[in-house]
């Protein structure tokens, strides 16, 4: 990613490793000045992030998460709600980043280490053959089914909190993201919907998707979960809703724009 020339009084540095951020004791994020990071600047890989409240975002991506006094580290989903859209998308595209350069040390075809491309280039060649690779997105539709004033959340099996949310899937290819819709709901409630409306999209780094969100009518059948993925789901009023997600999440947000619809048809 290409670099920021900033004064170093500017700088701020977000140290990744092992799939975590460095964090304080309390839980949140911990960015380093210029001197605090100088440790790991001459080492690390490093990419300019972008700004935020004045401030150039650096990323120094470690090949471990090593101890350091004072602090810990933590993965991206603790700073949900904590930090604001902004910082969480930059520091979304700091793991990201780190994911990538960790899986593409060497080439897929001959077995080569592979290198930087120049700055500004975002991606790596191998020197022995000159594939390059370039990082790549994994394309996800979530889904808000309606029914009137109720809406269908499901929790899912690795749901640890009980949190109810929207149906969501991986785009298979050769698809459509329409025909995603359709075929995962009826593969994970069994019901057909009337066809989807584009809502949004954002970056998702979980490892790393981009997510496509979509309302959806009801339009036939008995809700019948997988029992796989999915091993609950009911319709749920607007007004009596359970657990959901929080709004920093394109789920919080189809969930809510839900409700506000709602609310102003009553209003």
């Amino acid at each position: 990613m290409a670099d920021d020339s900033h004064a170093d009084h500017s700088r701020r540095y977000l140290l990744v490793g092992d799939g975590t951020v460095l964090c304080d004791q309390p839980g949140r994020l911990r960015l380093l000045d210029a001197a605090e990071a100088e440790p790991w600047v001459a080492t690390a890989d490093c990419d300019f992030l972008g700004r935020w409240e004045g401030l150039s975002l650096y990323a120094l991506h470690l090949l471990d998460a090593p101890i350091i006094e004072g602090c810990q580290w933590l993965g991206l989903r603790t700073q949900l709600g904590l930090l604001d859209d902004r910082l969480f998308f930059l520091v979304g595209n700091a793991l990201q980043w780190s994911r990538w350069r960790l899986e593409h040390r060497f080439c897929g075809r001959c077995g080569g280490p592979t290198e930087p491309m120049p700055a500004g280039e975002p991606a790596h060649r191998c020197p022995r053959c000159e594939l390059r690779f370039y990082p790549r997105l994994s394309p996800c539709m979530i889904t808000l089914i309606t029914r009137g004033d109720q809406c269908l959340l499901a929790r899912h099996a690795r749901s640890r909190q009980g949190i109810h949310t929207a149906l969501a899937g991986f785009v298979e290819i050769g698809e459509r993201v329409e025909d995603t819709v359709h075929r995962e709901v009826m593969e994970e409630v069994g019901l057909t919907i009337k066809a989807p409306r584009y809502f949004a999209s954002q970056p998702w780094p979980f490892p790393g998707q981009l997510m496509l969100g979509f309302h959806a009518e009801y339009d036939s059948g008995e809700i019948r979960v997988d029992g796989d993925e999915i091993v609950e789901a009911n319709w749920w009023r607007y007004d009596k809703l359970p657990v959901t997600p929080p709004v920093q999440t394109i789920a919080g947000q189809l969930i809510a724009d839900f409700v506000a619809q709602q609310h102003n048809k009553r209003s």
